[in-house]
């Protein structure tokens, strides 16, 4: 057997920690079922990071889903969020959820983390491609959900078979070493995936399996022609050595023997800082644990109300609350969840503000219509136009 929980776990509340039924017990026992209003929010991004990606809403909505009394408010998936703000609030008798603060945080922490990560990297990359490499990094029961958190953050593909059909799309993937040490030629190794491989896919030839890049370079351009799409760099840190300057020169032998229209592809330990310095070169990104192993978003879920009356721990301002936003700035401001968010204008540029929350569920039922991976990531895409890294 594996070490995994499956869903029945989840919603068994198995998952939890175990002060929360304890809790659970004591309140039982005292006779007491109030209901509350709880919100989720983030005091503070890891590593100077401004803004984040809210990923994970439609696991928790379907955890919460079944739970007759339980209203939901949020930020839609895909929205970026910044410090201070909640992005979700959850109403109802607390004995009813209560249980489940763990998963929800679990849900909504660990995919905002992959998906702002990838958000990170495709705004660095700008218009050249980013593609989700990580799943060998993380344990295999949770590559849907990091392949589709990487998707829909800003990567323009997944290499997993899970993955891909998880978002809806093909999985994209070059040659392994493997078949190169196998084949014992780079070349021959490329010759074979063009001759066995189906058309559709693309010639991409991994060039740093035996000798130098450049001229590894040279030999699979001259052998395949027109047909090759790229070479991909995967050079271990051991050997990579001025790894931009190696970049230039591959692309410089490429560009004077009429291969302008190959492809460069970089892989291997990279980061959004790695893609600041590259992108003039470089054409297309596999990145893995920098995506996959992203640290997590530390939201935190606190009550903010009780049976109507505003009131939160120390260091947490009472009262639930909600995001509006300037669509013309994209300034945000926090304010009651029952405020109009037209009576507010903008104190960048005067324009009004409008609503980012939505009703995603009442009294159990689910009102948000879960929109395919696809669409939130265009919307991911929009919103980066306005940020910054």
């Amino acid at each position: 057997m594996f070490y995994i929980a499956n869903e029945e776990d989840i919603k068994g509340g198995r998952v939890t920690d175990i002060y929360f039924k304890r809790t659970e017990a004591i309140l039982k026992a005292k006779k007491i079922d109030v209901k509350v209003k709880a919100e989720v929010f983030l005091k503070g991004f890891p590593q100077g990071y401004s803004w984040g990606v809210l990923a994970g809403v439609e696991e928790t909505l379907k955890l919460l889903s079944s739970i007759n009394g339980v209203t939901v408010r949020c930020m839609p998936e895909g929205t970026i969020f910044r410090e201070f703000e909640p992005v979700m609030v959850i109403e109802g008798k607390y004995l009813d959820f209560g249980v489940y603060e763990t998963p929800i945080l679990g849900f909504l922490c660990h995919s905002s983390g992959i998906a702002t990560k990838a958000a990170r990297c495709k705004l660095a990359a700008g218009k050249k491609s980013v593609f989700s490499f990580g799943a060998r990094r993380v344990h295999p029961a949770i590559t849907p959900m990091v392949e589709r958190c990487a998707f829909i953050g800003g990567a323009d593909g997944v290499s997993t078979i899970i993955g891909a059909e998880t978002i809806g799309e093909e999985p994209v993937g070059t040659i392994p070493h493997s078949l190169i040490l196998i084949m014992g030629d780079t070349v021959e190794a490329t010759k074979a995936f063009d001759e066995v491989i189906e058309p559709i896919v693309k010639r991409i030839s991994l060039i740093d399996t035996f000798n130098d890049e450049k001229f590894e370079a040279i030999r699979v351009s001259e052998a395949l022609g027109e047909r090759l799409f790229g070479v991909r760099l995967d050079t271990p840190a051991s050997r990579r050595g001025d790894f931009k300057k190696i970049l230039e020169e591959v692309r410089w032998e490429l560009d004077i023997r009429g291969f302008k229209n190959v492809k460069i592809i970089v892989s291997g330990g990279l980061d959004e800082d790695d893609i600041l310095e590259l992108n003039y070169l470089v054409d297309g990104y596999g990145i893995g644990t920098s995506i996959s192993g992203a640290r997590v978003m530390d939201f935190a879920l606190d009550i903010v109300e009780i049976e109507g009356r505003k009131i939160a721990k120390r260091g947490k301002m009472s009262g639930a609350k909600k995001v509006i936003r300037c669509e013309k700035c994209f300034n945000d401001k926090v304010v009651l969840e029952n405020d109009d968010a037209s009576t507010f204008k903008c104190e960048n540029c005067g324009e009004r503000y409008e609503e980012v929350f939505i009703e995603a569920m009442r009294d159990g039922k689910l009102l948000y219509d879960f929109p395919q991976s696809s669409k939130i990531r265009e919307r991911v895409l929009s919103q980066l136009e306005f940020l910054r890294l």
